[in-house]
């Protein structure tokens, strides 16, 4: 038997962000018939919910690259990752004594926060406003994120051009160490405009990928999993067999096991249809 997990955006979303409705029905389909199936996004749960909708899952998925565990349904976290209030204000700090203003997630006894204190280009600014329009429980604006960062820090995020972010980058990483998972990509949908994500080190999707399997008793499956980005890496590296959509970046199919179609020819559930089929 097989566990899939799925990355959400350039891999089994098409390139509206959305869940097409053959994808949609394909899983519905599968799933009924016992399919073990998953996500493991960047993004937050809550997110994910808004655009699975009544995807019977019946696996928790994986957030925020790994630093949540949750129930897709009702948002509760099975486990969370975040890293410790010191180093987080210690990057934080970093970046404002080189001019530069990220979004902090926190988790504690408030529940799940995202603060935003300042916008400084139109990636960020539309990064905020796509989640005022899509009613993120988690979004608040604040007069000072520093202060806000005595809650465990789940994620980070810097949105500004790359050759900055890559002298930061070098930088975080001799303040923190192995302390940190971090990542720079290109924003899917606004090119131009690259991500920094900083993470504890623990929150990785492999990692989170194998705590789910020994949870729920599927430890001795195959895991096969899809991805496209950076983050993805790990994931790749770690299943039995790591497959790429053809749109992903060199680094994810030099990784593969496989390169199948892209994310907008419904190649993620294809290939599942398939080889689930013939496994069975």
């Amino acid at each position: 038997m097989t566990l899939y997990v799925s990355d959400l955006d350039g891999t089994l979303l098409n390139p509206q962000a959305e869940l097409s409705a053959f994808t949609r029905a394909g899983l519905v389909r599968l799933l009924d018939e016992g399919l073990s199936f998953t996500v493991a996004s960047a993004r937050h749960v809550s997110s994910i919910a808004r655009i699975l909708g009544n995807l019977p899952l019946r696996l928790p998925v994986i957030s925020a690259n790994g630093a949540y565990i949750s129930e897709m349904s009702s948002g509760q976290h099975e486990l969370v990752h975040a890293m410790d209030p010191a180093l987080a204000q210690a990057i934080f700090a970093l970046m404002r004594r080189r001019g530069f203003m990220p979004f902090a997630a926190t988790y504690g006894p408030r529940g799940d926060r995202l603060f935003w204190q300042s916008v400084h280009n139109e990636a960020q600014l539309d990064f905020v406003e796509q989640r005022q329009h899509n009613g993120d429980p988690r979004l608040r604006h604040t007069d000072n994120i520093g202060a806000e960062l005595v809650d465990p820090v789940v994620t980070m995020i810097l949105i500004e051009r790359e050759a900055p972010m890559r002298a930061l980058m070098a930088e975080i990483q001799a303040l923190a160490g192995d302390a940190i998972d971090i990542h720079l990509a290109d924003d899917l949908y606004r090119p131009g405009w690259p991500w920094l994500t900083l993470h504890d080190r623990r929150a990785t999707k492999d990692q989170a990928i194998k705590t789910l399997a020994q949870r729920y008793s599927l430890h001795e499956r195959e895991i096969v999993v899809f991805g496209d980005q950076v983050n993805d890496i790990t994931m790749l590296r770690a299943a039995h067999r790591g497959i790429a959509v053809e749109n992903a970046i060199a680094e994810v199919k030099q990784e593969a096991h496989a390169v199948i179609g892209p994310h907008h020819e419904d190649s993620v559930l294809r290939f599942i249809e398939t080889d689930w089929r013939r496994s069975r």
